[in-house]
């Protein structure tokens, strides 16, 4: 895999109040592509942030059904991955790469 694919699995950070709560468990959320598989998220983090990934845990999150000027619309369903770090090792989302 080149370094383009990599930025491919990987969409962008999330940074909600328990998305900052989990990093203190040395764990990061990504939003990641929906046909990502574990072991590709795995290797980008590694490969992008230089860091040893544990394990990784991942969600679909279903989009919601919302009202934008009273014509009701839904959101798109959207991938997530929780990556927990190894000990020692650490990933700040807020200053990007």
């Amino acid at each position: 895999m080149n370094g383009y694919a990599h930025y491919d699995v990987i969409r962008s950070p999330v940074i909600t109040e328990r998305s900052t709560a989990l990093s203190e468990h040395n764990q990061v959320v990504f939003k990641v592509a929906a046909d990502a598989k574990k072991g590709e998220i795995k290797a980008a983090v590694e490969t992008l942030f230089k860091v040893k990934v544990k394990s990784v845990n991942t969600l679909v999150r279903k989009g919601k059904v919302k009202r934008f000027r009273g014509v009701k619309g839904r959101q798109g369903d959207s991938k997530r991955a929780i990556v927990t770090l190894e000990e020692g090792y650490s990933i700040d989302v807020t200053t990007g790469l």
